[in-house]
């Protein structure tokens, strides 16, 4: 696939409002409707799209504590990964999980409404994940910035 500047600004586009219609971005892009609808097709086809989503703003929805949790596992078995791995992707609250390098094996974003509810998540969720060793949190104080946009 050849992937030259209009499919960058048409991804760029994309990501700042997907909403846009076809005309719209043909507009902004200096091509025919149908032309970007078929960058639009053949960028989704060979996967630099993967799905377009609603960001939803979590003061609206009462989930505005955003925890990061460090996560130390007792031993680093192909068991123990698989099946922390599998139980933590369960979890509604977790937003994100990250394997790392490092002193901790992963890295969680949790979300939920307030501390009350980040303790009763940790004492009946995530400690219920066994081969847990440790945990570390913190707890986001101002969010300074947030993007899901990929310069390209």
């Amino acid at each position: 696939m050849i992937f030259d500047a209009n499919d960058k600004k048409l991804l760029h586009y994309l990501q700042e409002d997907s909403k846009q219609t076809n005309k719209e971005l043909a507009s902004k892009l200096h091509l025919s409707v149908t032309a970007v609808y078929e960058r639009i097709k053949k960028l989704e086809k060979e996967g630099f799209i993967e799905k377009y989503v609603a960001l939803i703003n979590k003061d609206k929805i009462g989930k505005s504590f955003v925890v990061f949790c460090h996560i130390k596992l007792m031993q680093h078995t192909q068991d123990y990964v698989i099946k922390f791995e599998r139980e933590v992707a369960k979890l509604d609250e977790v937003l994100e999980c990250y394997h790392l390098s490092g002193d901790y094996d992963y890295l969680l974003k949790v979300l939920v409404e307030n501390m009350t509810a980040f303790r009763a998540f940790m004492v009946t969720k995530l400690t219920n994940i066994s081969h847990i060793s440790s945990t570390h949190s913190m707890f986001v104080i101002n969010e300074v910035k947030h993007t899901t946009g990929i310069r390209i």
